[in-house]
C-alpha cells in the first residue's frame, strides 16, 4: 500500500463516501491514484470555489467527512473563501493540497505557483482549519493522517493535508483508527444535572437547536430529547432544516423581529434558554427586539457548555445529549400549546408578475405534492424566502454570508445523497458558480434550479439603495441551459411559474433551469424584516 492509498482508506473508514476536486501539476499523481483505485468515487468541478461549496454541503448533509482534493497554489488558495465558511459554520471539510516534492524545493528556484514562500499556502491554512499536516514523512504519515481526522471529526472544521507529489507512491503503513477525545464523565454527569436543574427551576425555558446537531448526527436524540423535556423547541436560523425529518414538537425557526412573532416572544422572554449546538452570532441572535441575555442561557457549543458563571470545559456534544436522555423518562410529557409556523400554500395559476413570497408558495405545492426535496439556497433573499418553505434538509451560508454556494452545494447534495435537490439561487450568485450545471451531464446529476432573476445585488441594494453598482445586466440564463446540458425555460408569472416546476419535476436525466423573473426591489417578508430589524441595530 502506498501513502496515497493509505490516506483515501483512511478517508473511508473515517466516514467520507466521495471527493470533489481538480487536478493541477503538483497534485497529478495523488488524482491518478484516487481515480485507478477506486477507493473513493472522485467528482471534478471547474473552479475551486465551487470544489470547496460542494465538498462542504456534502459534509453537511451526512454528518461526515466532505472531502476537496486541489493542487498547489493557484488551485489551494483559489479554494480559501469557501474553506473559511465551512470552518466559521463548522463542517469537518478535510482538504488535500498536491505540493511540490522534496527535490523541487533544494533546488533554490522559485517554484511556479509559489506566493511570498513555499510554506505560504500551509500558513495561510492554518488560519482557516483546526488542524494541518505536511505529508513529508512516510514514517509518521498515517500518525499524522489519524491526528487530523479525528481533530475534524471532534471539533467538526476544516482539517488541511499538504502532500508533496513525490511522496504519492512511497510504500505507507495503514493508518489506525484515532480515538476519542477524552472527557471527565464527572464533569459530565455534574453538568448533565446542573442544565436539568436549571431548566426545571425556569418559568419559560426554551430549547433552541443549531448547526453542531446535524454536523455530529445527533437529530434523532435531539428529537427525542425535545420529547422527553417537553419544551417549546426551535431551530436557530443556520439550524433551519433540522429535525426535518422527526416527530419532534419542533415550532419553527427563531429570527428575531423577521420572524413569527409568537416564536419571537418564546425565545427572548425565556429566562433558561438551552442552545444546544447553536453558533452565537448576530445571524442566530443580532436581529431580537431586545439584547438576549446570555447570562439567562444556557451554551453547549464546541465541547464546552456555559451556565451563567459556570464553564465545562471538553464536553462533546454527543455525550452531553446522552446523558440528559439517560436522566429523563421515556414517558413524553403532555404536548405544549403554542402557536406553529404556517407555510404558504396554494400559488394563484394567474398572470401576476412573480415574487419572492409565490415562489416560496409555488415549492410548497411541489413538495405537497411530489414529497420533500433536499434544498441548497444561495445568500440572499434564496435563503430568507426558505424560511417560507416547510421544513426540509437544507443547507445554506447563512453565517459566512458567502456568494456562490449555492448552485455547487446542490450538486453537492446530490452526489452524497443520491437525492435530486432543489437549489434556489440569485442572479448575482448564478453569475459565480452557475456555470457548475455544465459537469451534470457527465457526473449524472439532475437537480431543478430555481433561479431568481431580477437583474440586481438584491441583497445589496436591500441595505444601500441609492447605489447604482447594485444593477446587473440580464443575461438570459434559461437560453444556456442547452449548451450546459439541461433544459431552461424563463416564467414570468406565476401561472408560468407552477407549472415550470410541475413539468422540471417530471423530467429525469437532465438539469431543469427555471429563471424566474423578478421585479428590482420585490423581496420576501422575511428579508424585509431582517432588513429593518439590521438597520435599526445600526442606528
Amino acid at each position: 500500500m502506498n501513502l496515497s492509498e493509505a490516506l483515501l482508506h483512511a478517508l473511508k473508514t473515517h466516514g467520507a463516501r466521495e471527493i470533489f476536486g481538480i487536478p493541477g501539476d503538483y497534485a497529478l499523481p495523488f488524482f491518478k491514484v484516487i481515480e485507478e483505485s477506486g477507493i473513493l468515487p472522485l467528482y471534478t468541478l471547474s473552479h475551486e470555489p465551487a470544489v470547496g461549496f460542494a465538498a462542504d454541503a456534502a459534509a453537511r448533509i451526512h454528518s461526515g467527512l466532505g472531502v476537496a482534493a486541489v493542487t498547489y497554489g493557484a488551485g489551494a488558495l483559489n479554494m480559501v473563501n469557501p474553506v473559511a465558511a465551512a470552518f466559521a459554520e463548522k463542517s469537518p471539510l478535510v482538504v488535500i493540497s498536491g505540493a511540490p516534492g522534496k527535490g523541487e524545493t533544494q533546488r533554490g528556484l522559485l517554484l511556479h505557483h509559489q506566493a511570498k514562500s513555499l510554506d505560504s499556502q500551509y500558513r495561510i491554512y492554518q488560519e482557516i482549519t483546526c488542524a494541518q499536516a505536511c505529508l513529508d514523512d512516510v514514517r509518521t504519515a498515517p500518525a499524522e493522517i489519524a491526528r487530523v481526522l479525528r481533530a475534524c471529526l471532534s471539533r467538526s472544521q476544516p482539517v488541511y493535508l499538504e502532500l508533496p507529489r513525490d511522496m504519492v507512491n512511497l510504500p505507507c503503513g495503514q493508518v489506525p483508527a484515532a480515538g476519542e477525545p477524552a472527557f471527565d464523565p464527572e464533569a459530565l454527569a455534574a453538568c448533565a444535572d446542573e442544565i436539568l436543574a436549571r431548566l426545571r427551576s425556569a418559568r419559560s425555558p426554551v430549547l433552541m437547536i443549531g448547526v453542531e446537531v446535524r454536523r455530529f448526527g445527533l437529530e434523532q436524540k435531539v428529537a427525542e430529547l425535545a420529547r422527553r423535556l417537553g419544551l417549546p423547541v426551535v431551530t436557530s436560523l443556520l439550524g433551519r432544516g433540522l429535525l426535518a425529518n422527526t416527530d419532534a414538537p419542533l415550532l419553527g425557526t427563531y429570527i428575531g423581529v423577521a420572524g413569527l412573532p409568537a416564536i419571537t416572544e418564546l425565545v427572548e422572554k425565556s429566562d433558561a434558554l438551552f442552545l444546544l449546538g447553536v453558533i452565537v452570532s448576530d445571524t442566530n441572535l443580532g436581529v431580537s427586539a431586545k439584547h438576549i441575555d446570555l447570562r439567562l442561557s444556557i451554551q453547549a457549543l464546541d465541547r464546552q457548555v456555559t451556565i451563567a458563571h459556570h464553564v465545562y470545559p471538553e464536553i462533546p456534544l454527543g455525550p452531553l445529549v446522552e446523558a440528559l436522555l439517560a436522566r429523563l423518562s421515556a414517558q413524553t410529557p403532555a404536548a405544549l400549546q403554542h402557536e406553529a409556523a404556517v407555510y404558504p400554500r396554494g400559488l394563484p395559476a394567474d398572470t401576476a408578475p412573480i415574487t419572492p413570497l409565490d415562489i416560496a408558495t409555488a415549492v410548497n405545492d411541489l413538495m405537497d405534492a411530489h414529497g420533500k426535496m433536499p434544498i441548497a439556497t444561495d445568500i440572499g433573499d434564496c435563503m430568507f424566502l426558505a424560511m417560507d418553505i416547510e421544513h426540509t434538509a437544507l443547507v445554506a451560508p447563512g453565517y459566512y454570508a458567502t456568494m456562490g454556494f449555492g448552485v455547487p452545494a446542490g450538486l453537492g447534495l446530490q452526489a452524497a445523497t443520491g437525492r435530486r435537490p432543489l437549489i434556489i439561487v440569485g442572479d448575482g450568485a448564478f453569475q459565480m458558480t452557475g456555470w457548475e450545471l455544465g459537469n451534470c451531464r457527465r457526473h449524472g446529476w439532475d437537480p431543478i434550479v430555481l433561479l431568481i432573476n431580477n437583474s440586481s445585488w438584491e441583497m445589496l441594494r436591500a441595505f444601500q439603495p441609492e447605489s447604482k453598482f447594485n444593477d446587473l445586466d440580464d443575461w438570459h440564463f434559461a437560453e444556456a441551459a442547452i449548451a450546459l446540458g439541461g433544459d431552461g425555460v424563463r416564467v414570468r408569472n406565476r401561472g408560468e411559474l407552477a407549472q415550470a416546476l410541475n413539468a422540471a419535476q417530471q423530467r429525469r436525466g437532465r438539469f431543469q433551469l427555471i429563471e424566474a423573473m423578478v421585479a428590482r426591489g420585490a423581496m420576501s417578508p422575511t428579508l424585509a424584516r431582517f432588513v429593518e430589524g439590521v438597520k435599526s441595530k445600526r442606528v
